[in-house]
């Protein structure tokens, strides 16, 4: 099966040894960003993996094609052009203190490139799956058209589309995020997270209303439900964080499929990187649902793959199928 993504590339900078972007006098330099990150994973499990993105035609732009192509991405799409490239700085939180991230992203040549150039249907003839997320189509106008171009290509060829929703209060409201994604979701096979989107009642109250940030099992699946008859939606997942501490976390996942609701395992943790978690658990979710998993199975392959990269430096999660699945059941023996 061929996978595509669509989505900006960033430069992330941080301080190293979790000190504090006011104190430091160096960076350690990585590339991710929620789209490519999903692609990164995916190829080290072995898929078939293709990014789309706009760089800048320089040496940073090409470092960051370098990354791609270091992990077995296909990048023969990516478009050059524009002046910049979008940057990112993470100050990484411990025990009590959190993380910190600033972005530093407008006017890239991802979010300025103009759209209506692309052919998406040609893009996109020969690949079996589109992912996308909801940071996109916050970045600019110009965005938003690549989205739904990109979506209604996509459907025409019938392609399996997974969103992730993504929401990014500081790109921006969360009322406008709600009606330009909700727009989308029609055309969505496999939805990742659950905000923002429209669930209104008869009488126009959303049914996530009051909804517990912890939800348990009846809860969630009433809410699943609800979704999967609004939206049609053939699968829907998201994880569940419990936060201890900046240093240590729980995660959980709930899967909607085929009509019933699954709960995954829970998986207590030491956190080395948080960043990426959530596209890692994007990637576990569509390998396992490319591998035709029982749905246990696709949930508890999905939040183990995330918390895997909990354990990695970097946005992406660079591991392997054996030790996710070793993970996934729970065995932590010393591999000789």
């Amino acid at each position: 099966m061929k996978f595509i993504t669509i989505g900006e590339l960033l430069m992330r900078l941080s301080p190293p040894d979790y000190e504090k972007i006011r104190t430091t006098s160096s960076y350690v330099v990585n590339f991710g960003g929620a789209e490519a990150n999903v692609a990164v994973s995916l190829a080290n499990l072995g898929v078939d993996t293709t990014v789309f993105t706009v760089l800048p035609d320089n040496d940073i732009g090409r470092s960051a094609v370098r990354s791609l192509k270091a992990n077995d991405v296909h990048t023969s799409p990516i478009i050059f052009g524009g002046e910049r490239m979008g940057v990112y700085f993470l100050e990484e939180g411990i025990g009590v203190r959190s993380s910190k991230v600033i972005y530093d992203r407008k006017h890239s040549a991802f979010a300025e490139y103009d759209y209506t150039t692309v052919d998406f249907k040609a893009l996109l003839e020969g690949y079996d799956w589109l992912h996308l997320s909801g940071i996109t189509p916050a970045l600019s106008n110009s965005c938003q058209i690549l989205i739904e171009a990109a979506i209604y290509a996509a459907r025409q060829l019938g392609m399996t589309i997974s969103f992730d929703c993504n929401y990014r209060s500081m790109l921006w409201s969360f009322d406008k995020a709600r009606d330009i994604i909700s727009r989308y979701l029609p055309y969505v096979d496999v939805l990742i997270g659950i905000e923002p989107l429209h669930l209104q009642d008869e009488n126009g109250h959303d049914l996530k209303d009051g909804m517990s940030m912890q939800p348990d099992y009846e809860e969630q699946d009433r809410i699943f439900q609800a979704m999967a008859d609004r939206y049609h939606f053939k699968a829907i997942a998201r994880h569940v964080r419990y936060t201890h501490s900046s240093s240590e976390n729980s995660l959980k996942a709930y899967l909607y499929y085929n009509g019933q609701t699954y709960e995954s395992k829970l998986f207590r943790f030491q956190i080395l990187d948080r960043v990426g978690g959530g596209d890692a658990f994007s990637s576990g979710l569509i390998y396992a649902l490319m591998n035709n998993y029982k749905p246990r199975d696709v949930v508890n392959f999905a939040v183990a793959s995330s918390v895997m990269k909990h354990s990695i430096h970097g946005d992406t999660n660079i591991t392997d199928v054996e030790s996710i699945q070793r993970l996934m059941n729970q065995s932590f023996d010393v591999q000789r």
